[in-house]
């Protein structure tokens, strides 16, 4: 991201000291690695006010075939990450039953903990993963549909939808599947094929994350103006 940002010619602020580094924050709750994602969310404190209909035109530029900028936006002031509340997640679960998967989600919702296990930096940590989890369904798919991140099966395959409220330690797609594998028995026959829909404040309506941008949309559409080595915020 840094060397597009160069390429582009963004005129990034940096900060001061000995060493200094480009203002680049990275917000959200960082995905595993190996997951795909269709937001990721990250701001540039700017030197001069940039036009955020070219600046993303340059950054998507100025990026390899995959990595696309979807939007930028100028920021209102407040902080993006603490806007970022929630995840929304696609699990492909391809060759799994329907039938069973059904089953183990009900159990997952039914019950009142679910204490899983993973190894972190700090060795063996065990929490309750289901309390993070304010949505989750499970449905099957028809053969070659439902891609998303570039994913596809040309097989049936069971897609579980889940959102996921952020909190420490974070829960991750791996943990719910684990747990439906301790409630329920359930286990899919091949690795799954994780990809992040959406990130952004919980909307009490759906159930799910609203647009992150919305209070910086409205207040730009009012004809307010961002000032100079203010921020913008893109979305990837």
């Amino acid at each position: 991201m840094e060397r597009a940002i160069r390429r582009a010619d963004v005129p990034v602020a940096f900060s001061a000291g000995f060493s200094p580094h480009p203002r680049i924050s990275y917000v959200g709750a960082a995905a595993p690695t190996g997951v795909a994602s269709e937001a990721e969310y990250l701001e540039i404190a700017v030197t001069r006010w940039c036009d955020p209909d070219l600046l993303r035109a340059a950054l998507d530029d100025s990026l390899p075939p995959g990595l696309d900028v979807l939007a930028v936006v100028e920021a209102a002031g407040e902080s993006l990450a603490d806007r970022l509340e929630c995840s929304a997640w696609e699990v492909r679960l391809p060759q799994a039953d329907p039938a069973l998967a059904a089953v183990a989600v009900e159990a997952f919702k039914a019950a009142e903990r679910v204490e899983v296990e993973r190894l972190t930096k700090k060795g063996l940590r065990r929490f309750d993963a289901r309390e993070a989890v304010l949505g989750l369904e499970a449905r099957g798919a028809t053969e070659g549909t439902e891609t998303t991140a570039g994913q596809g099966s040309s097989q049936p395959c069971v897609i579980l939808r889940m959102v996921v409220r952020h909190a420490t330690p974070a829960v991750r797609p791996d943990d719910v599947l684990t747990g439906l594998r301790l409630v329920a028995g359930f286990a899919p026959p091949v690795p799954p094929e994780v990809t992040r829909l959406a990130q952004g404040p919980l909307d009490v309506t759906t159930g799910g994350p609203a647009d992150p941008f919305g209070l910086d949309r409205d207040i730009t559409r009012g004809g307010e103006t961002e000032p100079v080595g203010g921020h913008v915020g893109g979305d990837l």
